[in-house]
């Protein structure tokens, strides 16, 4: 958005602020400040009035002026095409530096003298606004004959570059940047309406009327006015040159002008477009076109509110009759109707999309004005308007709840003062609470935050005391958070270790769970309406929703299969819990150099390994199954930390057959007793750890829990852990067998010595012995 300081001077009273204050204000207040650029126009050059002007004798396009200086005549020798007797001018005389380093001195111009320069806009360091030299007039305000144009407020301007955020669509305007100002500065803000008399006029309404359709969220004011001798005054001209915008016609300069002061979306229209053969009677439709977009229509389309004038509908004539309208539509109407269908747009629904002033005959009167005092138009008395009625914005807020966001106390006075400086009505407010009604410009607010930042922005964020920070929000990470972690770690850890999750229904076939000899849903709470046959039932299991899985992997020609699913199971009375399953079908690793092309059939202690992989150390115990998928022979619980968590086990051979699989395992946990949780350092000893094996000779019947259970009972201190290495037997040993042990035996206070090693294990060969009868082979 770019302002010039004159420019805002026209809206609010800028006396005794420098341009440095002002933009530091504007900072301060969120219209953060991209560029100034400040006019320095030379010493010397001054304001003149060309008295005569006659051709050059030996030039065709030059001209010979006598200029009035104020202090003398001066002959002055011209090429511009637009000189002429009777015009004002800006002379740069005898020692005058020009910014492009130039030094004005006393020339002959084909053997005639002249004494100076008359200057365009771009010679004295000014935007290029018109064709040929300036051609000065009273939008300038007074000034007098010789005097120099630096002290004019127009020339010695400063051009203030705004980078304005997207919601601050209330900005985009000389006007509504004022308005901000006001409020900083606490000065009131100029209003430029117009008192009309309608008195000997005629009325719109001889030459116009409006029809509409219904609720199309759409302000519109028109106003006539018969066009004659328009004349586009030089402000005029280099304001919208500072802008970097132009317009083909005086009359769209003007419209243009008036948009970008006031912030009102206005057009031109031609009359004759409205009206029909030899009729006097201009027509104007409001409907909704065929996008859904509310238009202007007569026999064909005029315009799209707020999106783009038709050049049908444009005036290109300098003198008859032209329609002026004000339009207003909602930025989020707006906006939301071009993201669904997007149409070609014009250069004002940048100003729409963002919000333009919703008070159009503040913009309206502002623009009539400009063509009333620059030609000899005459308007047409009256408006033909519509007005959509929206309900006002009301926020109510009390003074505490400000002053805790703030986290100061803000006086109140002081608080009511902003808002109203800013537009906000706050009439209804009580005494500890204020009623705030939010003005239609100000789209971008919408709740007690957004009240209290405009108060923040304001009072400046540097003239608030800063405060320790105190966090009074409540912890949101609640059972739901740590249970879906849960999950995707277990997720991860089993995708990290080879396998691929495969996600199943949670109905599956009855009949097929009956065989198998798993629970089912009672028959009272049975699925009434089953989406096929083969999904009838709630399952029970992840098991078989794998092994029909890994039977079409191996159908499809996979060798190994390696599969996983995390998911919810029901029993017999329909309650919820959930299970994680664990599938390792076929060959343990692909065909390699290494294998000679024979990969090795995954086991049971390879499957069990990888399983550890994933949930960590656990331990198993013989185990038979109420189910039959499983192997009679192959099957163990699982514990961790002494709690049983599921149950491991290869699947049947006669199930293998069934489904077309060759050797699998398959487990499935009690996902809830599965470990997640913070871990926990332990101390770890410092000295080297010894290693020691035993051979133990034991009958081939005993089981190896009651071995671990007896050397765990021994309490020998430095034991750190043991494990199975071997086990061997022939018929040597008739009905025992030998089991070799290895002991990891250290001190966290020294390195054992070999006495320690042998005590350790004499004790654990005495436990032995006297609890089950068995010692060293």
């Amino acid at each position: 958005m770019i302002v010039t300081r004159s420019w805002l001077n026209e809206w609010i009273d800028l006396d005794g602020i420098t341009t440095d204050e002002l933009a530091k204000k504007l900072n301060s207040i969120g219209l953060e400040v991209d560029s100034i650029i400040s006019y320095d126009i030379p010493k010397k050059i001054i304001f003149g009035k060309v008295l005569e002007c006659e051709k050059h004798p030996d030039a065709d396009k030059l001209n010979v002026c006598q200029v009035d200086i104020g202090s003398s005549i001066r002959q002055i020798v011209c090429g511009a095409s637009n000189i002429r007797a009777g015009l004002d001018v800006i002379v740069a005389t005898i020692g005058a530096v020009m910014p492009n380093g130039t030094v004005i001195k006393p020339v002959k111009l084909r053997g005639i003298e002249s004494e100076g320069m008359i200057c365009s806009a771009s010679e004295i360091g000014l935007e290029d606004c018109q064709d040929g030299i300036v051609e000065l007039d009273n939008s300038i305000g007074k000034y007098v004959l010789g005097a120099e144009v630096c002290e004019n407020h127009i020339f010695s301007d400063d051009l203030i570059d705004i980078e304005l955020t997207a919601n601050r669509g209330d900005c985009l305007s000389i006007r509504g940047v004022a308005r901000d100002l006001s409020a900083a500065f606490d000065r009131s803000l100029r209003e430029n309406n117009i008192e009309e008399s309608d008195e000997k006029r005629v009325g719109i309404g001889r030459i116009l009327t409006l029809s509409h359709d219904n609720h199309l969220n759409v302000n519109l004011r028109y106003k006539a006015v018969e066009l004659k001798d328009l004349y586009l005054p030089f402000v005029v001209k280099l304001r919208l040159a500072q802008i970097e915008e132009k317009r083909d016609t005086d009359i769209e300069s003007i419209i243009l002008y008036a948009t970008h002061s006031s912030g009102v979306i206005l057009r031109a229209y031609n009359f004759g477009f409205f009206c029909g053969e030899n009729e006097t009677m201009a027509k104007i439709e409001l409907v909704e076109d065929d996008n859904g977009y509310a238009s202007i229509m007569s026999k064909e389309k005029a315009s799209t509110v707020g999106i783009i004038q038709e050049n049908v509908s444009k005036v290109t004539y300098n003198e008859g009759t032209v329609l002026i309208e004000a339009s207003y539509i909602p930025p989020d109407i707006i906006s939301k109707k071009m993201q669904e269908r997007k149409i070609v747009s014009g250069p004002m629904y940048y100003r729409t999309s963002r919000g333009s002033e919703p008070e159009l005959n503040q913009g309206l009167s502002f623009c009539l004005n400009l063509l009333e005092s620059n030609s000899n138009s005459a308007l047409f008395g009256g408006t033909i308007e519509l007005t959509n009625i929206c309900e006002d914005k009301i926020i109510s807020i009390s003074k505490k709840e400000i002053d805790e966001i703030i986290g100061a106390n803000i006086d109140k006075v002081q608080i009511t003062r902003i808002l109203k400086n800013l537009g906000f009505n706050v009439r209804k407010s009580s005494a500890d609470t204020f009623v705030i009604t939010v003005p239609r410009f100000r789209h971008d607010i919408s709740n007690k935050q957004d009240i209290t930042e405009e108060i923040v922005r304001l009072v400046g964020i540097d003239n608030i005391p800063s405060k320790a920070f105190k966090f009074t929000e409540d912890n949101r990470l609640k059972d739901d958070y740590f249970t879906y972690k849960k999950r995707q770690t277990y997720r991860h850890k089993a995708a990290y270790s080879g396998f691929f999750e495969s996600v199943h229904f949670v109905f599956d076939e009855k009949k097929i769970l009956n065989e198998y000899g798993f629970e089912t849903v009672s028959d009272e709470l049975e699925l009434l309406n089953p989406i096929v046959s083969t999904l009838d039932t709630l399952r029970s299991t992840l098991l078989t929703g794998l092994l029909k899985a890994a039977s079409n992997n191996s159908k499809n020609g996979y060798t190994s299969v390696k599969l996983f699913e995390v998911g919810s199971i029901f029993n017999s009375n329909r309650e919820e819990s959930v299970k994680m399953a664990i599938l390792f079908s076929g060959n343990r690793e692909k065909e390699s150099l290494s294998n000679i092309g024979k990969p090795n059939k995954v086991d049971f202690a390879h499957f069990a390994q990888k399983v550890s992989d994933i949930i960590g150390n656990f331990e198993l115990s013989e185990y038979e199954t109420k189910h039959s998928l499983s192997h009679i022979y192959q099957c163990a619980e699982m514990f961790i930390d002494g709690e049983s968590v599921g149950e491991l086990f290869r699947v049947n051979p006669t199930v293998e057959d069934a489904y077309g699989l060759s050797e699998t395992f398959m487990c499935e946990l009690d996902f809830e007793k599965l470990p997640y949780g913070l871990k926990t350092a332990k101390k770890s000893s410092k000295y080297q750890a010894s290693f020691k094996d035993l051979s133990l000779i034991m009958p081939q019947d005993m089981n190896y829990e009651k071995v671990k259970t007896t050397i765990n009972s021994a309490g020998i201190n430095n034991l750190v852990r043991f494990y199975l290495v071997d086990k061997y037997n022939d018929e040597s040993l008739g009905d025992n067998m030998s089991l070799s042990i290895r002991f990891v035996l250290q001190s966290n206070d020294k390195t054992l010595e070999e006495e320690d090693i042998t005590s350790s294990m004499d004790s654990i060969l005495a436990s032995l012995n006297s609890e089950l009868g068995i010692g060293l082979r």
